[in-house]
């Protein structure tokens, strides 16, 4: 049972030096390092290509196909010529909502250019918050294109590019997205999965580890950082998902043939753990979940997780904590610090086992 302090903000909190924040990506996808948690509470340093011996062969691996798109437009104000930013967050034929940047505080009616006078967009409403409904000043029914054709990929804040370009940036277009992505939809990539290249797949094929695919499509929200100071009352954002027939086929067997069901990252995780508190969880669904995993809960499908090192004090880091444990959580993040592995979202990865097998629905 988790104690007060495992509900603290604070308690999340870790010194994360500048220089541990991955900027690129290792050379190869498997070219991370892994650190490995084990359920005996083991700690062993080792590398993402040797996960699959890690595994055995009634486990499952579930991993989020979102695809990323360009999200992130950088432009001016007509009238002034100041420095404006729009991140996109979801698009109609004819309107776009997102987060506006820009001195001061845009006016309705004001018009913005974007991809060097490509596109000019008009704000037609000011939602709250620094969110903002942007229009054509021109009826177009290409607004989605021009978006995908002059928008950078939404990279995190703490990954430094260029404001405009960057010589990293078709770095950026190929690593910033799993070799797997296939449904459009995300403003981040679930990147657990950036780690697993052709080499790695086949590997675990070659082994007869099955997969599946999930999809939940990463919000801006997952950058959110904790800003209560007792965890349960944040309020998570919503992200939207897809659980297939085939998914649940795959959940299934492994659940009657005695086998671990992995989760790549925590965006599956929240996929699974959404669907297996519905009614006929083996039943392909789509919706919207807002589920939040913080110590205490129940898992009920997620025996153990393939993820990323997670920035202090944040939402990640309690579904990390309610998995495994807060004291087993710090130590381990301690134990990378020390031998400097690197964090964020193209840094290296752990692969954590609970300390106990726990007992499942049987539904």
């Amino acid at each position: 049972m988790p104690s007060p302090i495992d509900f603290l903000t604070s308690s999340y909190d870790y010194h994360l030096p500048e220089g541990a924040v991955a900027q690129v990506p290792a050379e190869a996808r498997e070219g991370a390092r892994l650190l490995h948690l084990n359920s005996s509470g083991e700690t062993r340093d080792s590398t993402v290509l040797d996960f699959p011996k890690l595994l055995q062969k009634h486990d499952l691996l579930v991993f989020n196909d979102t695809r990323v798109r360009r999200s992130r437009l950088v432009g001016t104000r007509v009238e002034t010529g100041g420095k404006a930013e729009f991140f996109v967050l979801d698009r109609s034929h004819a309107t776009l909502r997102g987060l506006l940047r820009t001195r001061g505080t845009p006016r309705l009616g004001e018009r913005f250019q974007f991809g060097r006078g490509q596109l000019e967009l008009r704000v037609q409403e000011d939602l709250g918050q620094g969110h903002y409904l942007l229009g054509p000043t021109e009826p177009s029914t290409l607004l989605d294109q021009a978006v995908d054709r002059l928008a950078r990929l939404p990279l995190p804040p703490y990954i430094e590019r260029g404001r405009e370009s960057d010589p990293r940036d078709s770095l950026d277009e190929e690593r910033y997205q799993t070799v797997f992505a296939a449904t459009p939809g995300a403003v981040a990539a679930p990147t657990a999965g950036l780690h697993f290249g052709a080499e790695l797949l086949a590997n675990l094929r070659g082994r007869g580890i099955p997969m599946t695919m999930v999809t939940l499509h990463v919000g801006l929200g997952t950058f959110q950082p904790l800003k209560v100071e007792d965890v349960r009352e944040h309020h998570i954002h919503e992200e939207r998902y897809e659980f297939s027939a085939e998914a649940a086929r795959a959940v299934s067997a492994c659940r009657e043939r005695g086998g671990r069901v992995i989760a790549v990252g925590t965006t599956s995780a929240r996929v699974l753990e959404t669907v297996a508190r519905r009614p006929s969880p083996f039943e392909a669904h789509s919706g919207s979940t807002g589920i939040y995993i913080l110590p205490g809960h129940e898992f009920r499908w997620v025996d153990a997780l393939f993820t990323n090192f997670h920035a202090p004090k944040s939402t990640l880091l309690l579904l990390v904590a309610a998995l495994i444990g807060r004291e087993r959580l710090l130590s381990a993040y301690a134990h990378a610090l020390e031998r400097g592995y690197r964090f964020l979202s193209y840094g290296d990865a752990m692969f954590l086992e609970p300390p106990c097998r726990q007992s499942h629905d049987p539904s």
